[in-house]
């Protein structure tokens, strides 16, 4: 499973979210709305879920193994980093 896309779009509220993240998995499948959470020990992400009827949230789609979670955490919050990176350069 190779990421080949990441699109980062920054939350402009306050708050603890700070972008809400599409990844384009092996150019043929899309996962939305993947959230990026500054949480107590740093920025995390927060895969895309629904409220059951139970008021639970539950993953729509998350990975299965940890190593997995911990690949595509990497990669996006690499990928928030240069966002906003960029966003501060255009800034000056």
């Amino acid at each position: 499973m190779n990421i080949t896309d990441v699109r980062v779009r920054k939350v402009a509220k306050e708050g603890k979210m700070k972008a809400v993240v599409s990844i384009t998995i092996d150019e043929e499948f899309v996962v939305h709305d993947i959230k990026v959470i500054e949480g107590e020990k740093g920025l995390f992400i927060a895969m895309p879920s629904r409220k059951a009827t139970d008021g639970e949230y539950r993953d729509i789609a998350h990975p299965i193994n940890s190593s997995t979670r911990e690949r595509i955490q990497s990669i996006i919050l690499e990928k928030y980093q240069e966002a906003m990176e960029a966003e501060a350069a255009e800034a000056e």
